[in-house]
């Protein structure tokens, strides 16, 4: 046996008690304790390690002060050793904490996922059923209406997530944004989501984008997320929000400020004291119409408000997490920005525009000089901008106003509950009785009137009216169709005080309303709850967790069904073709609802070829200044868009687009990309796009290309023929010529610019990303 020698062991035993006092004092790793992401995800944890041990390497590198947005993205970063980062220009590969779908882009991302041969997600994954419920007369008879109609796909919805264990939340159970801000949103965390509103959550601090769905198939077959390195807008926020002024006017100033393209390409940071006036509620609607100024996100650093509503949402370990994570929850020192939003009064946004920001006090003259109806014909408070408990508190304190002096709405008035947790809350404290008192209709827990579900029969098509709503978006026919309703967004407390004077010229913080007594009354400044004083009710249980055996899950997609269509693989590149008609050159305003509508058509959101009728019916054609009609070139007879580009296609004819500025801006849906694709396009050249459907359009195998010299876009003649020259030394950074041949025999050499890096051009050789995808997946499957 091997001895120690008396001195030895008392040297070893002196290290000994080194090391255990030196490992006693160590400082713990933030890593070492394990919170989990949600409520109803005990087995997926908040990775705070990841995002320390990134951002240790990211300083080293960067040798500068980070900003919140860039500690949060960079401490995602997939590579953090080799990942080129460059503001504006790099593209970054990153890994997403978790993925949610709305049930209309659902349907096209898990047909997506399951083309790729994958059998699990690879993160935790929601889906959730809020867009396809249509407004008509109230929530429970309208809830059920949408239950029948819609069997077939919530029941594939429902199956597909148990197959490849994903989270589903029922219909009824509320609007996406509002169900991840109550149960997955945490500080520091990075979500992709299927829908343009979801940095809804950078209320809660978390870095949270809208993308197409094949953006988020990678994430969920475990391909990390490429989004272009953001550039950063700081928004310094000095004054402080009471009386009239909501979170909701300060969004509405930015975006009258930055326009509905000012945000492209950047994430928008608020700070300064001005926040400590915001909830968390109030935080999430700033950034939730963050979408609305083409931000890729919007998000507050961490602060003791989030902490309240993590608590009161019993969320109060990840509270306590991110306390002991704050400095990565905040920017840095030296991290410097200026905007100035301290002087601020309520807004009202539009018509037609979500960036034509009026103030309250010069509404009245703006109306009279641009000649908008005068009477307001609806008020409509809620969607996921707006449908906190603080703003129901806020609006019901309206209306107990109004009553005390014995009116009703004037006009008529409906209710969005973003949640069934809001609406079981305010049914049970009584806001939901203050407003039906008062002649107002709860309609479901449900997106509804926002995004065109709305049977509305008080007005026909083509008759000019007002509505004022607390959604985010008012395009052209976006709410009910009808373009010729003027649709203006303001905050709940003012959508609601119109409503009870009718018209669009008052003005509550000046104003007076004639009582039923004929006495005039002034509205007192609202005022609400930030939190239930008695805590949530959370209402009736909608969620469906994935089952234990997935194996015995049956995933069935009737081939006979107009709802439900498995995908075709696109065809590969297979060398430019010469002599493409233009399909439409669009005039002005080209959102993604005008290229792919809403309303009656989401329905179709699971069937591309029957949706793919309603392909760019909504954009105006500069030839005719008409929607829907365009010159076949090969026939030379006028026809439907959707039904020329058929014609082109079925003969074998590639086809272009030309688009103007900011093109696709809006939604987030991908349809707006897979039908011109799935008709046969081959380039959208446009003035310039916004971020999310330019991706889509790359993720489709179709060309997304710009004028160098956006002038250039009035070169090119309705019916020329065009070439695109280059194609086959197709390469980052390098031009693209388009030859434009006009009818008189003279063209034009006009350049075009892209933003497409290698791995993009290979989508587009592949025919899509998801071609690639799978094509890799088979041959990884072959050799093993």
């Amino acid at each position: 046996m091997l001895k120690l020698s008396n001195k030895s062991a008392t040297a070893l035993r002196a290290a000994q008690r080194q090391l255990a006092a030196g490992m006693a004092t160590a400082t713990p790793r933030i890593g070492d304790t394990k919170v989990p992401m949600s409520l109803l995800e005990k087995d997926a944890f908040i990775n705070y390690q990841r995002i320390e041990d990134n951002l240790a390497i990211i300083r080293e590198r960067l040798q500068r002060p980070l900003t919140l947005s860039e500690k949060i993205v960079y401490g995602h970063l997939d590579d953090p050793h080799g990942q080129h980062i460059v503001r504006g220009t790099s593209y970054l590969k990153l890994r997403p904490d978790r993925v949610a779908c709305q049930d209309a882009t659902a349907q096209m991302a898990l047909l997506q996922f399951m083309s790729a041969g994958m059998d699990t997600a690879a993160v935790p994954t929601t889906v959730h059923c809020d867009h396809l419920i249509e407004a008509q007369v109230g929530g429970t008879k309208d809830l059920q209406r949408a239950i029948n109609i819609n069997k077939e796909v919530y029941d594939f919805l429902a199956t597909a997530t148990a197959k490849y264990g994903l989270g589903f939340w029922k219909p009824g159970s509320g609007i996406i944004h509002q169900i991840i801000l109550e149960n997955y949103a945490f500080p520091g965390g990075l979500m992709i989501g299927t829908d343009s509103h979801t940095p809804n959550a950078g209320g809660l601090g978390m870095v949270a984008c809208g993308v197409g769905g094949a953006d988020a198939v990678d994430v969920m077959a475990d391909i990390p997320w490429e989004l272009k390195c953001p550039k950063v807008i700081g928004v310094k926020l000095t004054g402080k929000i009471g009386g009239w002024t909501t979170p909701k006017d300060v969004i509405l100033k930015v975006a009258g400020i930055l326009t509905v393209k000012g945000g492209t390409g950047a994430i928008v940071e608020y700070f300064g004291p001005g926040v400590e006036s915001l909830s968390c509620t109030g935080m999430a609607t700033i950034c939730n119409m963050g979408a609305e100024i083409g931000a890729t996100t919007s998000l507050f650093p961490y602060n003791p408000r989030m902490a309240d509503y993590l608590k009161a949402t019993k969320r109060g370990d990840i509270a306590a997490y991110a306390n002991r994570f704050q400095h990565n929850l905040q920017a840095d020192k030296g991290a410097e920005y200026d905007q100035n939003l301290s002087e601020l009064e309520p807004h009202l946004n539009g018509p037609f525009t979500p960036d034509l920001a009026t103030p309250i006090s010069k509404v009245a003259e703006e109306a009279k000089k641009n000649d908008w109806p005068e009477d307001v014909r609806v008020g409509l408070i809620g969607s996921c901008t707006n449908s906190s408990y603080e703003d129901m508190t806020r609006s019901a304190s309206i209306v107990k106003q109004a009553k005390a002096h014995g009116l009703d709405f004037k006009s008529k008035f409906t209710v969005t509950p973003g949640s069934e947790q809001v609406r079981a809350t305010i049914a049970r404290d009584g806001q939901i009785g203050d407003f039906e008192g008062a002649g107002g209709i709860v309609l479901a827990n449900a997106c509804g009137p926002c995004i065109g579900q709305w049977d509305r029969q008080d007005v026909k098509k083509g008759e000019k009216n007002t509505i004022v709503t607390s959604y985010n978006r008012n395009f052209t026919g976006r709410n009910d169709a009808n373009p010729a309703t003027h649709a203006f967004v303001a905050s709940p407390d003012i959508t609601t005080a119109l409503a009870f004077a009718g018209k669009l010229s008052f003005n509550p913080l000046t104003d007076s309303l004639i009582g039923a007594d004929g006495k005039p009354f002034k509205f007192e400044a609202p005022s609400g709850y930030e939190l239930p004083p008695r805590g949530y009710d959370p209402g009736e249980n909608t969620f469906q967790p994935p089952p234990e055996d997935r194996a015995s899950v049956n995933v069935a997609v009737d081939p006979k069904s107009d709802r439900l269509q498995l995908l075709q693989p696109f065809q590969v590149w297979t060398g430019a073709p010469t002599d493409l008609p233009i399909l439409i050159k669009a005039k002005g305003k080209c959102t993604t609802d005008h290229i792919s509508a809403g309303g009656p058509w989401l329905k179709y959101r699971g069937h591309l070829e029957n949706i793919s009728q309603n392909c760019l019916i909504g954009a105006i054609n500069i030839e005719n200044n008409e929607a829907n009609k365009v010159k076949n070139q090969v026939t030379g007879e006028y026809g439907g868009v959707p039904q020329t580009a058929a014609y082109y296609r079925d003969r074998g004819i590639k086809w272009v687009v030309i688009g103007d500025h900011n093109y696709g801006e809006g939604s987030s849906r991908e349809h707006a990309a897979l039908e011109p694709r799935f008709l046969g396009g081959l380039a959208i050249i446009t003035r310039s796009f916004a971020r999310i459907h330019e991706t889509n359009l790359k993720k489709q195998g179709m060309l997304a290309l710009t004028f160098v010299d956006p002038a250039d876009y009035d070169k090119v003649q309705p019916n020329d023929k065009v070439d695109i020259v280059g194609l086959d030394t197709f390469a980052p950074g390098k031009n693209l010529t388009l030859v434009a041949k006009h009818e008189d025999g003279t063209k034009d050499e006009i350049p075009l610019a892209h933003t497409f890096n290698e791995g993009q051009i290979e989508w587009f050789k592949a025919g899509s990303a998801l071609n690639l995808m799978a094509a890799k997946a088979k041959a990884k499957a072959a050799s093993a």
